[in-house]
């Protein structure tokens, strides 16, 4: 993968660049010409093409053979590098017949190496080491040298890394010797690219920062991108997401400059994504560019690219695709005779098996007959898939012995630069140490596996990196909660629910970089997704609107996943007991948990900690789905009077048999006390409102309890400082909303009708106690980070939330489902609650399921009310909640949809 540089002479004529006029009136030499097209094949591959096929041109009318040979193969490189490999190949063997024809036997060598090149870009590896060997008998001293850089190439692709060591260890003192660096420059790339793969990061770092040097000493800028394309490679196996992607991003710009994209740094790009857990994208990108690579006959990339969806498809949960693409790849590998790398294709087929549950034993056998061959030939991550399936299958047949055996080799990849790689060996490890009975070992390899999913948190910085990194943690987490569940011991089920639980939400924010790109990106953004929303409303189509849309969104993406962490080290260690009952005062902490299909609870009261156990997990889905449908009928004032009255009815039974599975088994632990709940998966949508048990009672609603911990002990909302109070378009009752309570506050900024903007929000944000944002709220599941809150100019995204410096501390956002959060691995949560409290904002008052306007003005007048007079958010919403007529359908169903989220 990465930037691989191809093989050329690029001798520069002394006088500069040629003008097309003198090339075409002959006042120059075809020789001199093809010389020209050569040395612009780094610099400018279009212009090179051009130049050539001047070239080819002037040395007909002079009858220079040996010039026409050297055009061809100017034309050939510059085809190559525009990704256009069947002109390519044509163009090259020209090169050959040419140089043959006129006797030239140096030149013809030489474009037997290019053509090698162009073969193994196809795939046909054989073909180029044929080409290879062939051009090797004419070649002495320094092309020689260069040939054997070539080979190195072909011989790295095909995966005989160690050979490709030793072949570039014998050219590179040749050329330094020569002092060709140009050739150096190329070997370096290669070799740097190739010391990524076998995770010498310090090597390959070395050798690329050496290479970009010498290509910008050339003037070789486009080789210089070929080469920050490959530092991307390597930072992405550092683990170092930001700054790949901001080497690919500059790469693809100075490449696009050149006309010369090649697919195969979207492929790097989607394996960048798949490190942090962004499969479904990954796989997005890699249908798209594998669609390209094989139209344009790039054999070997596309190889690649069928592993890579693989690998995604695996990831994604889909072992059907998984298998066809790996199937694919492995016939693609062994007809290309890339022996390391079908054997590695073959090994995702095992995995894609084993998540087929296929029988054991034949994914014994064939297991470890893959992991003998890919430790013969140095892939360690694919030999460490191979051991763990053999692992498996031998325990489901009783082999005890043989699954031992495959997981201590497995565990010796500890130390592995990839995070995949670690963790795996780190859960092979934890698995050693529970078939030799020891579970207090196995917890502490647990431990040291996810503190490296925990370190990778905390440095990519990007929110959605921080929360699809948890991905990479469940199978351990997982095990880690199976062996405290099976100890019984509440304390250290609780901490084990705790590692891994919304832990990117305890992490300081990453600020995105305050770059114009990105400011720019979000305001188009923003202008765009207004000018939709009123075509849509007005009937008209708009699709161009929305493509034009959807690319804003991409750039506002891109420019936002290069922010980097202020802190490279991880949160701390999950609370203990001690902490939460000194905080926690006399409320009872519930903290729900999914085990094996069971719902289980953890409560911790007046220093008591006690696990519970409440049944089958998947009768509850259902209730959450009545509930809001139940919610949501009545809020809006939908039905007949009869079926209204049959509504609420079977939405206070959906309440009230939620309450009975997930409270009424606790009921001796919760009694009459305030309560903090924290949900897991399914469970964050629960309108906690509706149950009995809590309706009326002071209930906070937490990611986890770290969360919820330091939001408790963060500054407070002091209703005498400063509040902002913003009112929508599209909510009829907003703005008098707005203007009713605001009033009621000494130190106010009001903001309604065209001044309610998003910049003049998020301005009036900073730094105020109390914000009431009365907007209609908006859910992204496509990309959570993109939920919004719709302003007079456009929506206010999570993207834009995060740009503060200093959040309010309580956020009331009184418009339907705004509480509402996207749930991803490890209860890692996205959406509007969710980004302000991991900014600092201690309470955000929002609902779950639709309201209804004018009920909920008063319901929020009557909240403000409660917090002027000094009543915490929780107490306030309690008291509210109490205080609704029953009788009035919409504001008993508009009351029990708000929760409070936070400390």
């Amino acid at each position: 993968m990465g930037g691989a540089q191809p093989a050329g002479t690029a001798r520069a004529v002394a006088d500069g660049a040629l003008t097309a006029r003198a090339v075409a009136d002959g006042a120059l030499p075809a020789r001199a010409v093809a010389d020209e097209a050569l040395e612009l094949v780094g610099r400018a591959p279009r212009a090179a093409l051009d130049r050539a096929d001047a070239a080819v041109a002037a040395a007909r009318r002079e009858g220079d053979g040996t010039a026409t040979a050297i055009a061809h193969r100017a034309a050939g490189l510059a085809l190559r590098e525009l990704a256009e490999l069947t002109a390519a190949e044509r163009r090259v063997r020209a090169a050959v017949a040419a140089a043959v024809r006129a006797g030239a036997e140096q030149v013809a060598a030489q474009a037997r190496m290019s053509l090698a090149l162009v073969l193994l870009d196809q795939g046909r590896t054989r073909a180029a080491l044929a080409a290879a060997d062939r051009a090797a008998l004419a070649l002495r001293g320094l092309p020689a040298a260069q040939l054997k850089c070539q080979k190195a190439l072909i011989l790295q692709r095909t995966g005989r890394l160690d050979d490709a060591l030793a072949t570039f260890a014998e050219a590179l003192p040749v050329l330094r010797r020569s002092g060709d660096a140009l050739w150096e420059a190329r070997a370096l790339n290669n070799r740097g690219l190739l010391y990524g793969y076998r995770g010498a990061l310090a090597a390959a770092e070395s050798d690329l920062a050496r290479a970009r040097a010498l290509h910008l000493g050339l003037g070789l800028d486009k080789f210089a991108a070929d080469v920050d394309w490959n530092r991307g490679f390597v930072a992405a196996r550092r683990g170092d997401v930001p700054a790949a992607l901001a080497l690919f991003d500059a790469a693809e710009s100075a490449l696009v400059r050149h006309g010369a994209v090649h697919p195969q740094l979207y492929l790097d790009r989607a394996e960048v994504l798949l490190t942090v857990g962004l499969a479904g994208e990954a796989r997005r990108i890699l249908g798209r560019t594998i669609d390209g690579l094989r139209a344009a006959g790039h054999g070997a990339d596309l190889a690649e690219g069928l592993v890579l969806l693989a690998r995604a498809a695996l990831a994604d949960g889909d072992p059907e695709q998984a298998r066809s693409a790996s199937h694919r790849a492995r016939i693609e590998f062994t007809r290309q005779g890339r022996t390391g790398w079908a054997v590695q294709a073959g090994v995702l087929e095992l995995r894609a098996a084993e998540l087929a549950d296929e029988p054991p034993g034949a994914l014994l056998r064939s297991a470890l007959a893959r992991a003998a061959e890919l430790a013969s030939v140095g892939w360690r991550a694919a030999e460490l898939d191979a051991r763990l399936v053999a692992a498996a299958a031998a325990t489901r047949l009783g082999r005890a012995a043989v699954a031992r055996e495959q997981l201590r080799l497995a565990s010796t990849a500890r130390g592995a630069a990839s995070l995949d790689v670690r963790t795996r060996a780190w859960y092979a490890s934890a698995l050693l140490r529970v078939a030799d009975g020891s579970r207090a070992r196995a917890l502490a390899a647990v431990r040291a596996g996810l503190a490296g999913v925990e370190r990778q948190q905390a440095a990519v910085g990007a929110t959605e990196f921080r929360v699809h990194v948890a991905g990479h943690g469940g199978q351990l987490a997982r095990l880690g909660l199976e062996l405290a569940v099976a100890r019984g011991d509440p304390r250290l089920v609780l901490g084990w629910a705790e590692r891994m639980r919304a832990r990117s939400l305890r992490l300081p924010p990453a600020r995105p970089p305050a770059d114009t790109a990105l400011a720019e990106a979000l305001a188009e953004s923003r202008r765009l997704s207004a000018e939709l929303l009123r075509d849509q409303l007005a009937g008209r189509a708009g699709s161009g609107l929305a493509q034009r849309q959807r690319a804003a969104e991409e750039r506002v993406v891109q420019a936002s996943r290069t922010a980097r962490s202020p802190l490279h080290a991880p949160a701390g260690p999950p609370p203990g007991i001690p902490e939460l009952v000194s905080t926690l005062d006399d409320a009872v902490l519930v903290e729900y948990l999914l085990h094996r299909g069971e719902l289980l609870a953890v409560t911790v009261r007046a220093g008591r900690c006690r696990l519970h156990r409440l049944g089958a997990a998947a009768r509850v889905a259902a209730l959450i789905e009545a509930a809001h449908f139940g919610l949501r009928r009545l809020a809006l004032g939908l039905g007949t009077v009869r079926s209204t009255r049959l509504v609420r009815e079977a939405t206070v039974t959906a309440g009230r048999r939620l309450a009975e599975v997930l409270l009424t088994p606790l009921s001796a632990e919760l009694s009459d006390r305030p309560a903090v709940v924290v949900p897991t998966g399914a469970l964050h949508a629960v309108p906690w409102g509706l149950l009995p048990d809590l309706a009326t009672r002071p209930v906070r609603v937490a990611p986890s309890a770290g969360v919820w911990l330091r939001a408790s002990r963060s500054a407070g909302f002091d209703p005498s400082g400063a509040a902002l109070f913003a009112a929508g378009p599209g909510l009829p009752a907003a703005r008098d909303e707005v203007l009713g309570i605001a009033g009621t506050y000494p130190e106010v900024t009001v903001l309604t009708d065209g001044y309610a903007t998003a910049g003049a929000v998020l301005d009036a944000l900073d730094g105020v106690g109390l914000a009431h944002l009365a907007a209609h709220g908006r859910l992204r599941t496509d990309n959570p980070l993109f939920s919004a809150l719709v302003l007079g100019d456009g929506p206010l995204t999570v993207y834009d939330l995060e740009r503060l410096t200093d959040p309010p501390r309580l956020v009331v956002l009184p418009s339907c489902r705004s509480g509402v959060s996207a749930v991803r691995a490890g209860d890692e949560l996205m959406g509007l609650a969710a980004a302000l409290l991991a900014l600092g904002t201690r309470t955000v008052v929002a609902a779950v399921t639709p309201v209804h306007d004018a009920a909920t003005t008063a319901l929020m007048a009557a909240l403000h009310h409660r917090l002027r007079a000094g009543e915490s958010p929780q107490s306030a919403l309690s008291g509210v909640r109490a205080g609704v007529d029953p009788t009035d359908t919409a504001a008993w169903a508009s009351a029990a949809a708000f929760s409070c989220f936070g400390g």
